[in-house]
């Protein structure tokens, strides 16, 4: 009787003590970048805020300058689209302040705006005024006409010398302080906008946005 044998070749096996070290960390890190990103990128939000603020007195009163970075969200942008009117509105406030109580404020003043689409045409509509504007577009002081949607935009961004107080209203000695906010009047929308972007701030009909600024000597004198 005879023997065979067959020649085994051994395998070698990857040392699982040393491998799975390095799965273990790229898992976790990968597992930490999804924590950190997938939140950011499910409630993303176009990106508003003023970006510049200024406020300059003359013998006429305070005046007010600024910058804002407004993108819309794509639900207002579709609105607009759809020939559905979306009012905007800013309001600015000076504030005395007060050691011994709560701030008092001396002045308030707002500017109201109303942009549309008009499909027939498809131009774009911006109406401005100092007191509100309803639906129909009455109460508007000045308006303006516009080839496309950015340029309607950069118009809004840019509010210049805007007349905010009196000079009465600012008293020599005293320390004063200008709050101003920028948003979407949601009241104005069409009955059934409002329901869905009543009390939801991911909605995609939530723009606000507000600076304050403490006035200084060479602005307050």
């Amino acid at each position: 009787m005879t023997d065979s044998f067959t020649p085994c070749c051994k395998r070698h096996l990857p040392d699982a003590s040393r491998s799975a070290p390095r799965w273990v960390a790229l898992l976790a890190v990968l597992w930490l970048w999804c924590a950190m990103a997938l939140p950011a990128l499910v409630h993303a939000q176009p990106a508003t805020a003023i970006s510049e603020l200024r406020v300059e007195r003359t013998d006429e009163g305070l005046f007010l300058s600024a910058a804002l970075q407004l993108e819309l969200p794509a639900l207002v942008e579709d609105a607009l689209y759809q020939g559905i009117p979306v009012f905007f509105v800013a309001e600015a406030e000076v504030l005395r302040e007060r050691w011994y109580w709560s701030a008092q404020r001396v002045a308030r003043s707002a500017r109201y705006m109303r942009l549309s689409y008009q499909p027939l045409t498809r131009r774009w509509r911006l109406a401005v005024s100092a007191n509100p504007i309803d639906s129909s577009g009455l109460g508007v002081v000045l308006g303006q006409n516009y080839d496309g949607l950015e340029e309607a935009l950069l118009a809004m961004q840019r509010i210049a010398q805007w007349k905010i107080a009196e000079s009465p209203a600012i008293e020599p000695g005293e320390r004063y302080s200008v709050h101003l906010r920028f948003s979407l009047d949601t009241s104005q929308l069409p009955r059934p906008l409002q329901i869905g972007a009543l009390g939801r701030s991911g909605s995609g009909w939530n723009i606000s946005m507000a600076r304050s600024l403490r006035l200084t000597m060479e602005s307050a004198k």
